[in-house]
């Protein structure tokens, strides 16, 4: 059976240090320790002292002072791994974890993971190919020396920098090295640490290499497991969830996300917060339990984005430069039926196809499978299509041959609205007012990755309500938008005064919106 040696990075929380240890080794894992030698020693003492009886913890005798973005933080990684390795002869697996780490699994769950999945769990990415650093410098972390810590020297560092591009002095990638680069939070097997250990021993040029890189914990041990163990044992994700912000920042759990991090496919969250009393007490209950029971639904980082987006809503409505001077054509008229249920409005669609013989396309602009003519590429992705919307819309009346058309949008899709109303030609609304059962809705969270099938009912029903406001905020932003020839026909509305509206959008007789609306299925 597994058990697994927790190497914990960490320079301040004495208590919480403590805590942590005694929580990860009563289920009879083990755990080194390294405190930062820049921290306070009094803290330092406090730990040893609560710890030292403890033969399941074991501490880095010669700690290193660690400074963000510095090799110090590799080189604090490989002492507590070291130390780690000589302590407990029976551990099979090493986990990185940091001091605001906490288990969202128990002790039993992580053990069997482990033992069903013999593999190595760090991310491996391309450095060069994948867009996993988002902002900053890129390969200049590599190519160029760096003796500086950013943050505390930030003008020498760059100072340096420029110095070195300005006199061409860029240094060779070791010629075997295939660069990787990921998150520093990993799992990796016994073996596959001694191997990484025996490496740096022999490999003094590629210590040498890594020792003046910049962000060396993103890149060290990424690159030398790719070098060391087969692509088919390595799983190029990390065990710890972990999510950030668009400002780049660690998103922070506090006691209601508990339920939230239970449901994830992870075995540790980071970052905890300090003041989330009840979620640290819960936590470290749980890793002890016996028997526990996970539904693993996995949309915390889709719900992250979704609620996070709901404060977001800026407008985004001015005209694209490479549309300015374009338009759908002064006399062609442009219908948009705009609805959150897609097959109330296809259904409707249909019916206007066939009935009042008017061409109409359903959700092209939030379908990538909406069926479309080949009008030269532009159609292929929605991306493209939304990019390039009165390009593809000027195309679609042109293959039609028609100077009416009628199309679906979601009635979230309120910057395609506000562009179309904006442009020369006559552009309709026709809103469809449904309403929304709880099964529509929690249907509806899975289709968008708010929830999966293991999503567990309570969990649901604390969404259910953020969604169902989401949608009439939709509703409400469309009307507040003023928009000129906008009619709306509502489930709960008679036929006739339904039938109506829809006669005056379509611009038909209200005998031929009846036979449109005849049936009363177009809601079912």
């Amino acid at each position: 059976m597994a058990r697994i040696a927790y190497i914990l990075l960490c320079h301040k929380d004495p208590d919480t240090v403590i805590r942590r240890a005694r929580q990860l080794t009563a289920a009879g894992d083990c755990m080194a320790i390294h405190f930062d030698a820049r921290a306070s020693r009094s803290d330092y003492r406090r730990i040893r002292a609560a710890l030292d009886g403890d033969p399941n913890v074991s501490f880095v005798r010669r700690p290193v002072k660690c400074g963000w973005g510095e090799w110090s933080l590799v080189e604090a990684t490989l002492r507590a791994t070291a130390a780690a390795l000589d302590a407990f002869p029976r551990a099979t697996h090493v986990y990185m974890l940091s001091g605001d780490c906490m288990a969202i699994k128990s002790a039993q769950y992580a053990h069997r993971f482990l033992d069903d999945i013999d593999a190595d769990f760090i991310e491996s990415f391309d450095f060069f190919e994948s867009d996993w650093i988002k902002t900053g410098i890129r390969e200049e972390r590599l190519i160029y020396r760096h003796f500086l810590n950013e943050r505390r020297h930030k003008r020498l560092f760059y100072a340096s920098l420029a110095l070195q591009q300005a006199l061409g002095l860029r240094r060779r990638i070791p010629a075997d090295l295939d660069i990787r680069i990921g998150s520093q939070w990993w799992c990796l097997r016994r073996r596959t640490v001694e191997r990484i250990i025996a490496m740096t021993q022999e490999r003094r040029d590629v210590m040498r290499f890594f020792r003046t890189t910049w962000i060396p914990d993103e890149t060290f041990f990424q690159t030398l497991v790719h070098h060391l163990v087969p692509e088919e044992e390595i799983r190029s994700r990390t065990l710890t969830f972990l999510m950030f912000s668009d400002y780049g920042m660690p998103v922070t759990f506090y006691n209601d996300h508990y339920n939230l991090l239970l449901s994830q496919d992870y075995l540790f969250a980071r970052k905890i917060s300090p003041e989330a009393h009840d979620l640290h007490e819960r936590l470290g209950t749980l890793y002890a339990a016996r028997d526990a029971a996970f539904q693993i639904s996995n949309e915390g980082t889709s719900i992250y984005r979704f609620l996070t987006g709901r404060g977001r809503m800026g407008r985004r409505f001015a005209p694209r430069f490479w549309e300015t001077e374009s338009s759908l054509g002064r006399e062609r008229e442009l219908m948009i039926i705009a609805c959150k249920k897609w097959h109330v409005a296809k259904r409707l669609v249909g019916r206007i196809r066939t009935t009042a013989g008017l061409p109409a396309v359903d959700y092209l602009f939030n379908e990538e499978t909406t069926p479309l003519p080949d009008l030269g590429g532009i159609q292929k992705t929605l991306e493209k299509r939304t990019r390039h919307r009165r390009a593809l819309m000027r195309m679609l009346f042109d293959w039609f041959g028609t100077d009416r058309l009628v199309i679906c949008m979601d009635t979230a899709s309120l910057d395609l609205m506000h562009d179309f109303f904006s442009d020369r030609s006559v552009t309709r609304l026709l809103e469809i007012e449904c309403l929304y059962s709880d099964d529509f809705l929690s249907g509806h969270a899975k289709r968008i990755g708010l929830a999966g099938e293991q999503t567990d009912a309570e969990a649901l029903d604390r969404l259910l309500p953020t969604i169902r406001n989401a949608i009439n905020d939709e509703a409400d932003l469309i009307r507040d938008a003023g928009f000129a020839r906008h009619g709306r026909i509502s489930e709960t509305a008679s036929v006739a005064a339904n039938a109506a509206v829809l006669a005056e959008f379509l611009t038909i007789p209200e005998a031929t919106a009846l036979d449109l609306l005849q049936g009363g299925d177009l809601f079912d």
